[in-house]
């Protein structure tokens, strides 16, 4: 999933307005469990709720202003945000019987050399193959056409002109060509053994924030750039427990911190693009 046009160029604040909203007003409803979505009516509402009888609040924000603050836009955007959610994520996630199922599909369709099969590492009946890790890692050497790439880097990517330019802050899952000034970096968070949400799933996201906000420091000061592309899976985990959650990712898409979100067995259909467009830019680039 690539960002909504209408929304990557909005400011800050209105992602900040998206963020007050979204946890004041609640991102679920939690009678039909769905997304929520905001009218221009209902967003004011949030606005007047928290205000009242907060003489704090009522100091710094301005309901006159906020009457004239994006409410259209913020409408359709949380518009566009529970439906990429409840149709769109919702039937691409899979539970662990699915990813299993589809990762031996694709593993009996050739023969793979590079693609590495990490496992997970839980223990006993939950130690198993990381199948979307699996499927991320087949796919791309099936369309790199022997092209080298990082599958599994254990140090930290970096951008180099003679000298160290830039140098991340995290370790990624894979780095297309390599960690040394990457045109592509990915991040894989699989769940499909969690049977409670806990803080690591969190954790994930502003993982994937704070890798965006590096790389658009470095697109911004420096003449790099790398495509940053998160994959997910785990329907119990995101979809029955995390929904607040990603909608904080369909948040970071549309802020330009990630470039693709690509959801469980959409990594099918979505990824032998993406790689065809990594190597254009290799080409290009010489």
């Amino acid at each position: 999933m690539r960002p909504d046009r209408r929304f990557q160029q909005m400011e800050r604040d209105f992602w900040a307005a998206v963020k007050f909203v979204s946890e004041r007003g609640g991102y679920t409803n939690r009678s039909t469990k769905e997304v929520k979505q905001f009218s221009p009516e209902e967003i004011l509402g949030v606005y007047k709720k928290e205000m009242k009888g907060n003489d704090y609040l009522h100091r710094f924000i301005n309901i006159t202003e906020i009457e004239d603050h994006y409410l259209k836009e913020l409408s359709e955007y949380f518009e566009y945000r529970a439906d990429v959610l409840n149709v769109h994520f919702e039937q691409n996630l899979m539970d662990v019987s699915q990813a299993r199922q589809l990762f031996v599909e694709v593993s009996k369709r050739r023969s793979y050399w590079n693609a590495p099969f990490p496992q997970n590492k839980q223990s006993g009946d939950k130690k198993k193959i990381n199948y979307l890790t699996a499927l991320v890692n087949m796919i791309i050497e099936e369309n790199l056409d022997e092209l080298t790439c990082d599958y599994d880097p254990h140090k930290l990517p970096l951008f180099a002109r003679k000298v160290p330019i830039r140098v991340f802050s995290r370790r990624l899952d894979g780095a297309f060509p390599s960690i040394v000034n990457p045109i592509a970096l990915w991040e894989i968070k699989e769940y499909y053994y969690t049977t409670t949400f806990g803080s690591r799933v969190a954790d994930g996201v502003y993982e994937t924030m704070l890798d965006g906000l590096e790389i658009e420091e470095s697109k911004e000061n420096t003449e790099f750039y790398v495509e940053h592309i998160l994959f997910i899976d785990g329907y119990f985990t995101w979809w029955d427990c995390g929904r607040s959650y990603l909608c904080r990712l369909i948040d970071i898409l549309n802020m330009g911190l990630v470039d693709s979100i690509i959801v469980g067995r959409e990594v099918i259909s979505a990824l032998p693009e993406i790689v065809k467009g990594w190597k254009e830019r290799l080409y290009s680039d010489g």
